[in-house]
């Protein structure tokens, strides 16, 4: 029986954050969506969460913070991060910190799977995921 992914979305903007999970969604996978860290902290479920996709800059909780808060406790979730204000201190923080991606609003959508492709492998060695037509 195929295992069923959970991906999460944590982004301020409320077009970005409807974007991604409807695209995540076509791709086969289950998705939630939040509109802050301390949101995905209360409701979400990072025991089950196969790939996190996080923006850099929200009001509260950065992203950076919000992974920096995931690894003390001790989830290794694989995240892609995505920003509109890249800047070189925050890419290299996330990535060695163990961020699988980084990439810079507006993105591909062909970016986004081959995050999640590399997110996958981290999490369960699988990498079985359907391309996705336009």
């Amino acid at each position: 029986m195929p295992q069923i992914r959970l991906l999460s979305v944590v982004d301020d903007d409320a077009s970005v954050r409807k974007a991604t999970g409807r695209l995540i969604k076509s791709l086969g996978f289950t998705v939630d969506v939040f509109a802050s860290g301390e949101e995905f902290l209360l409701f979400g479920r990072p025991c089950v969460t196969s790939c996190l996709v996080l923006d850099v800059q929200m009001p509260g909780m950065s992203g950076l913070q919000l992974q920096s808060h995931l690894a003390a406790a001790g989830y290794r979730i694989p995240i892609i991060f995505i920003t509109a204000y890249p800047d070189e201190r925050s890419r290299t923080q996330a990535l060695e910190a163990g961020a699988v991606d980084f990439l810079n609003k507006p993105f591909g959508e062909e970016a986004l799977v081959s995050g999640i492709r590399s997110a996958l492998k981290l999490s369960d060695g699988d990498t079985h995921i359907q391309e996705h037509e336009n």
